[in-house]
């Protein structure tokens, strides 16, 4: 392995190694994340200078300060759907900072104009405040958390495999937009309060809250993850699908609104019209797509298990890795041995990117099997085997470890002759054992050593 390198390079391709020589300076990955985190801080920037004036210094900072209660435990829970496969933390600072900064900044000033305008032009102040929060709220603000949903599918393009990448980025974009809201609304109701001298349970600050942070804090992610679902599936569609790649998150974006907006209108459906939609379609809702997303991180763990025996038969893998890296809590027993065995938070580290390049490895055969690879799924699958065969010094003995600990008690009879080497008898010294010699690994389709060149094709690709 040390011969020949992670992946083969071919002329003109940026991933083998060699910069653009003619690239436009637009071009450069400095440049573009210079743009992207001026863009993010810009808006932030905006953001906060508005919601101050609207909140005031106090009422701010006492938002600031219940809004952010539920941030933790959002994130937890995403980070948690994502431990198949987890994604970069680049990728979910990126879909927070939008969410909180870009989405809630297109949402204040398009909300603001679009209600006045239909306020002046209908004459009707407080049916524009009705159209705006069913009709413009929710067109606005899912399109503008989708808008980084599309960003990590085009750019991000091989760490967006699924449906749980997906509702992952979308969830925590949403988690930034509501976080951002949060502020804004208990901010205001603590101005409200301090104008009319009220407090405590009765308190228009203790009712948002309640309403808000307990009851819906799942509202925001639960709207934008259909829109995920729509480009996870999309992901998982062949490159020729182009009708299919467009229109599914099209129709997950589609549903998001309509969920939005009867979500926004339940407060004009009567006296209990918010406590009905909350009991009969938003709990019902939440629930259903929560056990969508943990079969669908199921069905990734038995794609694991599925897929990576053909690699332990080419040599890649040992016999017992396939099974334990489609357990978690196996995954979680290798990295608490590697930590206490090969030199503490380092060796736990390279145990989790191994699991981590397996994961994206099985998958990227599954695709390939069921003719959905891209065209680069030679390169990809060379690269990934690259990752895992650097690691293997420390994950594998991990590994092994955990699938003893972890796999199913099998009761073994012993025979009613001896058998030396086992039971208790000593190795038959007419026969002494000698250790079998490693082999190298061989290519698990082309039957190839890692040292021979890859071909130039892709043998899935039709």
């Amino acid at each position: 392995m040390a011969t020949c390198p992670p992946y083969p390079t071919y002329p003109g391709d940026p991933t083998g190694g060699t910069a653009l020589r003619h690239a436009h300076w637009w071009q450069r990955k400095w440049v573009r994340y210079g743009a992207l985190i001026t863009l993010l801080t810009l808006s932030g920037l905006v953001i906060l200078a508005l919601v101050r004036q609207q909140t005031g210094t106090e009422g701010f900072l006492v938002g600031l300060g219940l809004a952010v209660l539920p941030v933790p435990l959002l994130i937890a829970a995403f980070r948690w759907l994502d431990r198949v496969e987890p994604g970069p933390w680049r990728n979910l600072l990126f879909a927070f900072a939008w969410g909180a900064c870009a989405a809630a900044l297109i949402a204040i000033i398009a909300n603001s104009f679009a209600t006045k305008w239909i306020a002046t032009a209908t004459a009707d102040p407080s049916g524009a405040d009705t159209l705006g929060a069913t009709v413009i709220a929710p067109i606005v603000e899912e399109s503008a958390k989708a808008a980084a949903v599309l960003l990590v599918f085009l750019f991000r393009r091989r760490d967006f495999t699924g449906i749980v990448d997906g509702v992952v980025i979308a969830g925590v974009t949403a988690t930034g937009f509501a976080f951002t809201e949060n502020i804004l609304y208990l901010g205001t109701a603590f101005g409200t309060d301090q104008l009319n001298g009220d407090g405590g349970i009765a308190s228009v600050t203790a009712a948002t809250f309640f309403v808000r942070v307990v009851m819906s804090p799942f509202a925001h992610p639960l709207f934008t993850v259909l829109t995920g679902i729509g480009f996870g599936i999309s992901a998982l569609s062949a490159e020729r699908q182009h009708v299919r790649r467009v229109l599914l998150p099209l129709s997950g974006l589609l549903l998001a609104m309509g969920m939005h907006a009867t979500w926004n209108g339940s407060s004009t459906f009567g006296q209990y019209g918010f406590f009905a939609v909350y009991a009969m379609f938003m709990v019902p809702a939440f629930a259903l797509l929560t056990w969508l997303v943990i079969w669908t991180r199921q069905r990734e763990l038995r794609t694991v298990r599925e897929e990576l025996p053909a690699y332990a038969v080419a040599g890649w893998l040992t016999p017992t890795e396939p099974y334990a890296l489609g357990s978690m809590r196996a995954r979680r027993v290798a990295r608490d041995y590697a930590r206490r065995q090969f030199g503490g938070r380092a060796a736990a580290r390279a145990v989790s990117q191994y699991e981590a390049y397996a994961t994206s490895l099985a998958f990227l055969r599954r695709r390939g099997r069921l003719g959905r690879a891209n065209a680069d799924f030679v390169v990809r699958e060379r690269e990934l085997l690259h990752e895992l065969w650097r690691r293997r010094e420390v994950a594998r003995p991990a590994l092994d470890h955990a699938a003893r600990m972890t796999a199913p008690p099998v009761p073994v009879a012993a025979p009613p002759w001896p058998v030396y080497g086992v039971y208790g008898y000593p190795a038959n010294p007419a026969h002494p054992a000698h250790p079998a010699q490693p082999t190298p690994p061989i290519h698990p389709v082309h039957g190839v050593h890692p040292a021979v060149p890859y071909p130039a094709y892709n043998p899935y690709r039709t």
